[in-house]
């Protein structure tokens, strides 16, 4: 294809401008040193029982339509906890030579976003949802409690289809350290509480797919953070590619950013919100046939965290 040419230099002034404009969550802070050694966790069995969730169904698609490999968990594998307990974090797969990636999107939206919607803001993307399943690409959903309320129908039906998994992304999208992205911050027990609460809000809409994951809102987190969900026994997702979907206009150089930046291993985080990310679906319809050219195989966020 030619179409993926474009100097490097577009695709970085993209992530520059875009990477602040949507409350952080293709760009966030980075973490402290003793947040990086977090990420020193190894994969560990365990899920609470709020977020465990049921095997895939045999026969689940995978990336080329395929069954999953045999010997897949039967539970959402973990890492165990970083140093002096702090919830660890996973940003890419430490096994690097198979060419597997994870598509992930951000179901966003924030407690106080009602009135928006019920003024006809759309916060949802069911075009993306659909094309994913067409295309077969197994993918892990991050969504907000807030969400889920808002589209109950939508959040069961990804929720209960065996190509997704639903991971949490706070109840209100508030920060869990101050500064990020100017959004409003949330002390311990708040935070700690806002996790619970957008668990609650999946069950509720019947979403049963749910893994014990959780990306931060705008990707910002410190030290206090991880000892705050330390007790949640969830596992930080972050990325390693950023897609520069938010509030961009043209998928050509959505697309050419995630190929640029796509290593083995690679976890890519983008937006299925048609507000803040209108063209996220015309990208992933150029993002994932040159991937499979190059020879990647497209899993979920659990199979990443499983190797």
């Amino acid at each position: 294809m030619t179409l993926f040419v474009r100097k490097a230099a577009s695709a970085a002034v993209l992530s520059a401008a875009l990477g602040a404009a949507l409350a952080g969550c293709g760009g966030g802070a980075g973490p402290s040193d003793a947040g990086r050694e977090a990420r020193l966790g190894t994969p560990a069995a365990s899920a609470p029982a709020s977020a465990s969730a049921p095997a895939p169904a045999a026969g689940a698609p995978s990336a080329a339509g395929a069954p999953p490999r045999a010997g897949a968990p039967a539970k959402p594998p973990t890492l165990a906890p970083g140093p002096n307990g702090l919830t660890p974090v996973f940003e890419r797969a430490k096994q690097h030579t198979d060419k597997t990636v994870a598509l992930t999107f951000d179901a966003d939206m924030t407690a106080d976003q009602g009135p928006r919607a019920a003024g006809g803001e759309r916060f949802d993307n069911p075009q993306l949802i659909s094309t994913l399943r067409s295309l077969g690409v197994p993918s892990t959903i991050f969504m907000t409690g807030r969400w889920a309320e808002e589209y109950p129908d939508q959040a069961k039906a990804i929720g209960t289809d065996p190509v997704f998994e639903v991971a949490n992304h706070s109840y209100s999208h508030h920060a869990f350290t101050s500064p990020c992205y100017g959004l409003p911050a949330l002390d311990a027990a708040a935070a700690r509480a806002d996790v619970d609460r957008a668990f609650a809000a999946f069950r509720t809409a019947g979403a049963v797919n749910t893994v014990p994951y959780f990306r931060f809102p705008g990707g910002c987190y410190d030290d206090q953070a991880l000892r705050a969900l330390s007790t949640a026994k969830v596992t930080a997702v972050q990325w390693d590619v950023v897609s520069g979907d938010a509030f961009a206009k043209d998928p050509d150089a959505v697309a050419e950013q995630v190929l640029a930046g796509v290593k083995p291993g690679s976890v890519v985080v983008m937006h299925c919100t048609r507000s803040a990310a209108p063209v996220t679906e015309e990208a992933i319809r150029k993002i994932v046939p040159e991937l499979r050219k190059r020879g990647y195989r497209f899993v979920k966020v659990s199979e990443l965290i499983g190797t």
